[in-house]
């Protein structure tokens, strides 16, 4: 039998439970918006039973634990999903910078003054387009009054406008592929901040969980938040040690082991300006497949690229062409053989100053000392809708309306792709907050049914006192 004395240690213990699980209760509560955070429960269990006259009897309840409610499974999957959400993130940001340095996008609907500029399916006031279509509209005026000075100014003006807009729009492309570096190293250098927080909490999980079977809980939300902060930056493997610890690899190169911080990153030019990553020590070049690191490197490297080597193809089609024609014609004081265009491609393209200094050596004219002949500059009018070798067998337009198409429709893929990658994360995240989120109805439940404990226990206790006092108060 327990006996008054037995019981009153009983309740005492009773006590203790019920304050612990308030205390995890409020615990709770205060961290219902912290992000990363775990909900925790008071893990109760019945005292050891004693012998007695009437058979084994219970010595009421203890706590023996605190855990938290949370699906390792579920947290691989965000881990790994919020790397995909990264890459598609910076891909999308990139995109959308390199849309606004054309200065264009897809518009279908173009009408009006943009003439030719709409059938190639780009929109805009300002852009390569617009300034193309009135190089070549001045061209077909003036091949109707070939001596006017003025026509000759306002082409003159047209292309210088038009060169002046290939050169902006390559020094944009240029910068955002140099910022798009800069972008990485920060990433990098967040990435690395990461890495040593993992192994620095590591080594605190381990050191708070060594000799017991206790979980350093809080701990290990922290760590789950900061490896879910790498995972936005950098696709990443984990593996779960029995020590507690985590270890951090990125293409199967270990970068965290338990509490050591075995290797950083560092970006490398790779040559020709593009940077990639790498470990700082090994010096092993890393094949990045997710986070936003991927998604800037793909950009740069392939997107971009890809919109500056064709914009450098049209630009220097279009110098080559129109002065193959310009070549063979004429002055009005019967000069030939002059340029005009200069330059190789969008970043130098230009028109030769000796004609904007002097417009009458504009060759228009297809014969020497006919000065009205029209000759020249009709067919440098007619190169707006020729289909150039260079260009695919497209137009300029075309050639250039299909750039900004694949552009256009690179931002709308990677939209859509990651609307659809937000749907699965959320879906995610939804089924870890049923797991793990902290629910305040169910919170103020348990602190309400943990306080009736506690009064129970204390009114128990109370009366064992009553019952001692009465049986003291028998020998008097």
């Amino acid at each position: 039998m327990l006996g008054l004395f037995g019981t009153l240690s009983l309740a005492n213990r009773s006590l203790q439970t019920q304050r612990n699980g308030t205390e995890v209760a409020g615990h709770n509560l205060a961290n219902v918006n912290t992000p990363g955070y775990a909900r925790q429960r008071v893990a109760i269990e019945t005292s050891l039973t004693i012998p007695s006259d009437m058979g084994p009897q219970g010595t009421g309840a203890d706590a023996v634990g605190i855990y938290q409610l949370r699906d390792a499974l579920i947290d691989r999957q965000i881990v790994n999903e919020t790397s995909v959400r990264g890459a598609y993130e910076s891909r999308q940001r990139a995109l959308q910078f390199g849309q606004a340095a054309l200065g264009q996008q897809i518009d279908r609907q173009a009408t009006g003054a943009e003439g030719a500029a709409a059938a190639s399916g780009v929109g805009g006031q300002h852009g390569i387009a617009e300034h193309m279509s009135e190089m070549f509209n001045a061209m077909q005026s003036l091949s109707t009054n070939p001596t006017s000075i003025s026509e000759r100014q306002v082409l003159l003006i047209k292309a210088e406008s038009l060169a002046t807009q290939f050169n902006q729009v390559s020094t944009r492309l240029d910068d955002l592929r140099t910022s798009l570096s800069e972008s990485l190293d920060s990433d990098v250098e967040q990435a690395n901040i990461a890495l040593g927080d993992i192994a620095k909490l590591n080594e605190q999980i381990i050191a708070a969980e060594l000799g017991t079977t206790a979980k350093a809980n809080d701990l290990r939300d922290i760590r789950q938040k900061r490896i879910e902060d790498l995972a936005a930056l950098v696709k990443v493997e984990t593996t779960t040690n029995t020590n507690g610890s985590i270890d951090i690899a990125i293409d199967g190169v270990t970068l965290v082991s338990g509490p050591n911080l075995d290797d950083t990153l560092e970006t490398y030019d790779a040559g020709g300006g593009q940077f990639l990553v790498r470990t700082a020590t090994g010096g092993t070049a890393l094949n990045l497949t997710g986070g936003s690191m991927q998604g800037t490197i793909d950009a740069r490297d392939t997107d971009l690229q890809l919109i500056q080597t064709q914009l450098d193809t049209l630009a220097s089609t279009l110098i080559s062409e129109v002065n193959a024609v310009h070549a063979g014609g004429f002055g009005l004081g019967g000069t030939s053989g002059a340029a005009f265009f200069n330059g190789t491609d969008a970043s130098d393209i230009a028109v030769n100053t000796a004609l904007t200094a002097d417009p009458t050596l504009l060759q228009a004219s297809g014969v020497s000392g006919a000065v009205g002949d029209n000759t020249v500059i009709r067919e440098m009018a007619q190169l707006a809708d020729k289909a150039h070798a260079g260009l695919n067998g497209e137009t300029f337009l075309e050639s250039y309306g299909q750039t900004v198409t694949a552009l256009g429709q690179a931002l709308n893929g990677t939209n859509t792709q990651l609307a659809n990658q937000q749907i699965v994360e959320s879906m995610l995240l939804r089924q870890r907050d049923s797991v793990s989120g902290v629910s305040l109805d169910e919170e103020m439940t348990d602190l309400i049914k943990f306080q009736r404990g506690f009064e129970a226990s204390a009114k128990l206790i109370t009366t064992i006192d009553e019952m001692l006092e009465t049986v003291i108060n028998l020998k008097r």
